[in-house]
């Protein structure tokens, strides 16, 4: 057992790649400089003591023993999940404080929950010397988000926040768990990956997620593949009777050929304004296909687009949350600017803006 620690697990944006993971397919995520701060200190009486920057009056204590059982909602299931998994799975935790500490807005589509539980996660690991692989840590996080939590996500958020490195974008084979490096260095273009977050939360714990989740399985089942990342030929869909089914997938066979298009033009170094039209056409995907999108976000990439974005889409789950628009940095106070007035003459709630920068993944962040 070590001493107390400060680790830091990011953020993510996907950059391409959206509703693919659980179906086993591409993704192509990067890490956000926003983090949420874990400091852990060793317990020897069995209990889970968690604490939260962002909910000061909400102070949790309860028994190792108890986490099975344990009825404690909101933000709190999601360390505690990490902390269950770990004793499920067999490892010895003899009890921890867990002081939260978060910079990634919350509701935003840019992965907070995954940001708490591997920060959470790679904090136990380290301090009570647990053998786990980075692959297992990735797992536990996500069967914490599954099964503790219940929201029914794939495995991209927790890969992006474990493995992602500074300056890169990350291509996941979700099928398989494989992942490389892609080089994503926008400002030596003069390019900015815009973040437009439209204040309007979304909660992947609700129905809609799962119902798409299940439209997917439904859909590969009548197919007669294991998965829809099977399927790489849209003609394939026709046999697909129900139109709803034929949409979800049509979506997710798109999806999957637009993040190798986004991964193939990366790495031969063509000029990245080239994946401006891919990021847009994945936005109508998900709007007309998958049906994810919202007013807000619709505006959002219209406002970004009529500006002079290279492209913009939604991202994360949908129902809300964030945009991105590839836009020529000079210009990036004009395509604000834009999205603001369009927000205001809507009467949406004002957006919140920022540039994104490839950072690094989960790390200890204070130096023992």
């Amino acid at each position: 057992m070590r001493p107390g620690g400060i680790w830091a697990a990011p953020g993510r944006v996907n950059i391409i790649g959206e509703h693919t993971d659980y179906n086993g397919g591409y993704c192509l995520p990067m890490a956000l400089p926003q983090v949420v701060r874990c400091t852990a200190m060793p317990r020897t009486d069995g209990r889970v003591r968690v604490g939260s920057q962002q909910h000061p009056a909400d102070r949790i204590d309860v028994p190792l023993a108890g986490l099975a059982e344990s009825q404690v909602t909101g933000w709190a299931r999601y360390p505690l999940g990490v902390v269950y998994e770990y004793h499920r799975r067999g490892h010895r935790i003899p009890g921890v404080d867990l002081e939260l500490d978060g910079s990634v807005p919350i509701g935003a589509g840019l992965s907070s929950s995954a940001a708490i539980e591997c920060s959470v996660a790679i904090a136990l690991r380290d301090l009570f010397e647990l053998s786990v692989s980075d692959a297992e840590l990735i797992d536990i996080a996500n069967k914490a988000e599954n099964d503790y939590v219940g929201a029914p996500t794939g495995t991209l958020d927790q890969t992006a926040s474990i493995r992602c490195i500074a300056g890169h974008a990350l291509f996941l084979d979700a099928g398989t768990g494989e992942t490389a490096q892609v080089p994503f260095d926008l400002a030596a273009k003069g390019l900015a990956l815009l973040i437009v977050d439209t204040n309007t939360p979304h909660a992947l714990v609700n129905g809609e997620y799962a119902r798409r989740r299940r439209e997917c399985e439904a859909a590969a089942a009548e197919l007669g593949v294991e998965r829809l990342r099977d399927v790489t030929d849209l003609q394939a869909l026709a046999v697909l009777t129900d139109p709803v089914l034929r949409r979800r997938a049509r979506h997710v066979v798109s999806e999957n050929a637009r993040v190798l298009a986004v991964v193939e033009a990366l790495r031969d170094g063509s000029d990245p304004r080239a994946i401006g039209p891919i990021l847009t056409a994945a936005h109508s995907s998900l709007r007309d296909d998958f049906m994810v999108s919202t007013a807000q976000l619709d505006t959002a990439v219209e406002a970004a687009l009529d500006a002079g974005a290279h492209g913009a889409r939604m991202v994360g789950g949908g129902f809300g949350g964030s945009i991105i628009a590839l836009i020529d940095a000079r210009f990036t106070d004009r395509v604000v600017t834009e999205v603001e007035k369009r927000f205001r003459a809507a009467r949406f709630a004002e957006p919140r803006t920022f540039t994104a920068v490839p950072s690094a993944g989960a790390r200890r962040v204070d130096h023992p």
